[in-house]
């Protein structure tokens, strides 16, 4: 899942991008405010982090502008703003959630995990076949037995399986698990399928990960 975090100060912006990437979200990143509204608005992002004090347009005005576009997509302001008729305003611009700073993440990251578990009604775990996927836990089993998996494998697992049936292109693969944008030698992908297959000991007959030659893989039933 994509999200984007709109704040001007670097080390909590830098912060809040190794954080969250570490729990396999691609995270986009804007310094100011009319650079994150134009990119919220040209993106497709499940959820939005935003300052309140930003220069440029402030988070509050990049709130309304992007709620005219965008009804569903969750809005969490981060700010030192804190008495009660500063959070009511907030929400009342149409965000969904306000945490102040300082913060700690994984209070961050609950709240996070709430707002978007709200949005697509998600389940708490996926299957494909025998394969159980737990995002939360970044946890994988098959046949109820548990699976260790790097990051960006589980990333690659959990995308293709919530696209389930689907053909994945290359480019959306790169773009959605690695949060490439540019022209990229997508041959990486080749090498973590490999690696998926093995660890999860996927034999040809079960095919739940087919090569789609010249466009990309699929996960299937």
């Amino acid at each position: 899942m994509r999200i984007l975090v709109v704040e001007d100060e670097p080390g909590i912006s830098g912060f809040l991008k190794q954080g969250l990437e570490e729990e396999s979200y691609a995270v986009d990143v804007a310094d100011n405010g009319k650079m994150g509204l134009d990119l919220a608005l040209s993106g497709n992002y499940d959820l939005l982090l935003l300052d309140w004090m930003l220069p440029g347009l402030s988070g509050i005005d990049l709130c309304r502008a992007f709620r005219k576009e965008h009804k569903d997509t969750p809005i969490i302001f981060l700010t030192a703003k804190d008495t009660t008729d500063e959070t009511v305003f907030g929400l009342q611009a149409g965000a969904n959630d306000y945490i102040k700073k300082p913060f700690h993440f994984e209070e961050l990251l609950e709240r996070v995990r709430v707002q978007l578990r709200a949005k697509v009604g998600e389940p708490e775990f996926f299957t494909l076949g025998t394969i159980s996927i737990f995002p939360e836990r970044h946890q994988v089993l098959k046949d109820n037995v548990e699976i260790p998996l790097t990051q960006k494998e589980f990333a690659l697992l959990e995308y293709l399986v919530r696209n389930k049936n689907k053909v994945c292109r290359r480019t959306l693969i790169i773009e959605k698990v690695w949060d490439i944008h540019f022209e990229y030698n997508t041959g990486v992908i080749d090498v973590f399928i490999n690696s998926l297959r093995k660890k999860l000991d996927l034999h040809e007959e079960e095919g739940y990960i087919q090569t789609i030659r010249g466009v990309g893989y699929m996960a299937k039933e």
